[in-house]
């Protein structure tokens, strides 16, 4: 009997990794529909924030490359107007929590509700018709027995995997995508796609939210206001520009002399005030996080062993996790952790497998 063909939706983004997803997925016989999300509004971020990057200007230059590189493929392509969802749950959720005194990830925002949620549910919507939906994700998803399910899987190339920013994804949904690039190296998918002619195979990739991580454009200027920096004693020390220009464990940009480096420790938005310490403050033992999202798992009823990943660019450490009321969790490492920051991810892993994660609430620094 012959394999019946599948049809998948490629969200593209006009940069070399979704391309070459696309392109592979085709050679493997799929009949394969290109989608490409557009969500910037031509806000004022647009006159300081040129280039390509998430969201800014440079979109509509990355929808022209994801339709050259459709042509190029001859297969169908659409793009999916989206501005006013993506400001609604992703850039007022960012404000909102920068405003707070909290150092939220776009990313692990976006890519539940924006890409593997509004994107495919538009496109059906608009009578375009798929089985599976893939992406250029360095990721892997797959059947375990062990987990009884679906599961997301670290990619094979350590260093380019992205499982961090998927813990958000939904059980019922990963079974539907597929991540052609999770087995590959970045150094590979170069070669492949230049091999293939892809017209974007040498394209720079840029991981920016926003060009240059200028934020300031998405704030309301009144929002801004400058205050003081003050000591883990209460005792001022300097003047900040305003606290969405600070982040746990940042050392550039404080500007006050002292007998060694301060970097920031908390973010008060209640005093609008920074407190600074040397590094030694930074260190955690434990955290609690909560909107607490699991894949591997449908509930966690006692304490077990993990790794933790606190930040993209964390190694992860080992550490206990531990169910609380209303849903929360308590994550304590076996060694303190540096930079804990309220409003970024963490994500628990057993193994390679992404079993869930949480927004980073407090810490014990």
């Amino acid at each position: 009997m012959n394999k019946p063909i599948n049809s998948v939706a490629v969200g593209m983004s006009g940069g070399v990794d979704s391309s070459l997803t696309a392109a592979l997925l085709k050679m493997d016989g799929y009949n394969v529909v290109g989608i490409t999300m557009k969500i910037f509004d031509g806000a004022d971020i647009a006159s300081r924030c040129k280039g390509h990057a998430c969201y800014g200007p440079g979109e509509a230059d990355d929808i022209r490359r994801a339709k050259e590189v459709a042509n190029f493929l001859s297969i169908p392509h659409y793009v999916i107007e989206l501005e006013k969802e993506y400001k609604t749950h992703v850039l007022s959720y960012f404000t909102s929590e920068y405003l707070a005194g909290k150092t939220p990830n776009p990313c692990t925002r976006c890519n539940p509700i924006m890409k593997f949620g509004f994107l495919i549910n538009r496109a059906r919507a608009a009578g375009i018709s798929f089985d599976l939906f893939a992406t250029g994700h360095y990721v892997q998803a797959c059947w375990m027995d062990r987990y009884e399910r679906h599961v997301i899987k670290k990619a094979a190339d350590i260093e380019k995997d992205q499982s961090y920013f998927l813990y958000g994804l939904s059980k019922k949904i990963i079974a539907k995508l597929l991540f052609p690039l999770g087995a590959l190296t970045k150094e590979t998918v170069r070669k492949k796609a230049a091999q293939l002619k892809i017209p974007v195979a040498d394209r720079p990739e840029s991981q920016d939210f926003i060009k240059g991580d200028d934020y300031e454009g998405l704030f309301n200027k009144k929002n801004i206001r400058p205050g003081d920096i003050i000591d883990v004693h209460g005792e001022k020390m300097g003047t900040h520009t305003g606290i969405i220009n600070y982040t746990v464990g940042q050392r550039r940009g404080i500007g006050i002399p002292y007998s060694e480096p301060l970097y920031v420790l908390r973010i008060n938005a209640h005093d609008n005030t920074i407190v600074v310490a040397p590094k030694s403050y930074l260190y955690a033992e434990s955290l609690i996080a909560g909107q607490i999202n699991l894949i591997a798992l449908d509930r966690i009823d006692s304490p077990m062993r993990i790794v933790a990943k606190i930040r993209q660019q964390h190694p992860g450490a080992t550490a206990l996790l531990s169910p609380l009321e209303n849903g929360r969790v308590n994550v304590t490492f076996d060694s303190p952790q540096l930079a804990i920051t309220p409003g970024q991810s963490v994500v628990f892993y057993e193994n390679e497998v992404v079993l869930g994660g949480g927004i980073i609430e407090t810490s014990d620094s």
